[in-house]
């Protein structure tokens, strides 16, 4: 049995490699590909524009929540996304901030120069304000961003984006001279509710954002007007047009349709009463621009069952490649010195680099989904595995590597039989680190389109919905014991019988 799981095992990995590839490459037809951010509004939107596009009959699928403006603009300039809404004082102040443009025919002609086309406004401006509580605003008698100078101890919690973007603090706080230092920056959703709890005072708001009536929330003034206008638009790819014009059309009827009260809506029915987007964007398609549309809502069995395949996918490929990598670099670094502490110092570098911006790293060189995901996974899968099985070879008594030795078996004979399955209790204790590592860190796959059970995890955060947090982290943690136990299970068949840990 254990000469028959060895001999299987490569074929088992090739096959899977296989299959990834076969996927990759299963439908030639390039779909309709929207791309939204991480926060609702966008995703309403994106959800409309995949919405019109199925109505016309073409096939389109919703990259949704892929995180912050930059991502989404890479993406749609590489090809992995067609198109994703979008502001324009987002594209005057933070992307194209070094050109200095000012009217929307300016932003129209430079962005064209990358190959982009743009909509023309969608009828609402959500512009970027600062808001603090109601009645902590009366209190102090703050109505003005100018105010807030003579508040030095105010303590500010901003978006992650909103604390390194050219229009965002960095900015904001040159032009008001504001003495505040103590800024932190924490996911948009997450500040009210450290506003609610009185840990923040002060957050960044966008002015269509449902939750500035529900926590009874004022606006301060932007009296010296650093703010521009943001008005919603879509940045689209011109092959677009040649391959679905149908699609485009259809989603170019948005344009000067959606109003700033209607948006205000959308977002509270989203935000507030937990309705899906997908739902959300159907009901205004029909009621508001007369255009039939259904969304389908998936089950809570249909969602788990998706999750875990996408979630499986990625720890399937980038464990198998890992394996198979990491083995024969382990083997490497014990039989010869100085190469492995170079490759040990190289692997062991790899794991230091934080998992989101390693993620992050990837996406210029394979785009958005799950390729980036999974060479991110591999990556971190490495060390656990690499010093493992350096430490079991090199933890090899000395008398029986002398008894092989005398035997006069060749090295790899040796390696074969006798090294390997005495170092194979070590090798199998990396092999479930990185799997255990591998299943958790997974689910940060989902802030770049890649699925898994980060999903429903992303979309508990915004909707601030524990039942959708704990469906992607209760999933996670059962597989991460399951895959635990297949090792375990594993271990029986691989492991010589006197070498196994005992019983307890």
């Amino acid at each position: 049995m254990k000469s028959n799981l060895k001999k299987s095992l490569p074929l088992i990995l090739l096959a899977t490699f296989c299959f990834f590839d076969l996927g990759l490459a299963a439908d030639s037809q390039v779909p309709f590909r929207v791309g939204s951010k991480k926060f609702t509004e966008s995703l309403i939107l994106g959800e409309m524009v995949t919405l019109l596009a199925e109505g016309r009959g073409v096939p389109a699928i919703h990259h949704a929540q892929l995180g912050g403006s930059r991502i989404l603009w890479d993406a749609l300039r590489k090809g992995d996304i067609d198109v994703y809404p979008e502001y324009t004082g987002t594209l005057t102040r933070e992307i194209l901030a070094r050109e200095g443009l000012r009217s929307e025919e300016e932003v129209r002609r430079s962005i064209s120069g990358f190959g982009i086309l743009m909509s023309r406004p969608l009828g609402f401006n959500n512009t970027y304000a600062l808001g603090m509580k109601e009645d902590a605003a009366d209190r102090l008698g703050i109505g003005t961003i100018s105010d807030l100078r003579r508040h030095p101890r105010l303590k500010f919690g901003f978006s992650n984006e909103f604390m390194n973007r050219r229009d965002g603090w960095p900015g904001l706080r040159r032009a008001y001279r504001l003495p505040q230092e103590n800024a932190r920056g924490l996911e948009h959703e997450l500040a009210y509710v450290g506003l609610q709890s009185g840990a923040i005072q002060v957050i960044d708001l966008y002015s269509t954002d449902a939750e500035i009536v529900y926590y009874h929330l004022r606006i301060l003034k932007d009296d010296l007007h650093f703010f521009p206008a943001y008005d919603a638009v879509l940045l689209y790819r011109p092959d677009l047009v040649r391959r679905w014009p149908q699609g485009v059309a259809a989603m170019l009827g948005l344009e000067g349709k959606i109003s700033e009260s209607s948006m205000i809506e959308m977002n509270e029915r989203a935000k507030i009463e937990k309705i899906p987007a997908g739902r959300v964007a159907a009901s205004f398609l029909r009621k508001e621009i007369g255009v039939r549309a259904q969304a389908v809502d998936e089950s809570w069995v249909q969602r788990v069952v998706l999750r875990t395949r996408e979630h499986l996918s990625l720890v399937a490929i980038s464990l198998g490649a890992a394996i198979a990598f990491s083995i024969p670099l382990g083997i490497l670094a014990a039989r010869y010195s100085k190469q492995g502490q170079i490759i040990l110092g190289a692997v062991g570098m790899i794991q230091t680099v934080p998992s989101l911006a390693l993620l992050v790293f990837m996406i210029p060189l394979l785009g958005i989904g799950s390729a980036p995901a999974i060479a991110a996974l591999f990556l971190y899968s490495l060390l656990p595995i690499v010093r493992s099985t350096h430490s079991g070879l090199k933890n090899i008594p000395a008398d029986l590597r002398e008894s092989a030795e005398a035997l006069g078996l060749p090295r790899f004979n040796r390696l074969r039989t006798i090294e390997l399955p005495l170092a194979s209790p070590a090798i199998l204790s990396g092999i479930k680190t990185s799997a255990v590592i591998n299943v958790g860190t997974a689910t940060l796959g989902a802030l770049i389109g890649a699925g898994g059970y980060g999903q429903p995890i992303l979309t508990g955060i915004r909707l601030d919905d524990m039942g959708l947090i704990l469906e992607g982290a209760l999933p996670a943690a059962a597989l991460a014991l399951a895959v635990q136990g297949v090792f375990d299970l594993a271990e029986r068949y691989l492991v010589p019988k006197g070498l196994r840990p005992a019983p307890e």
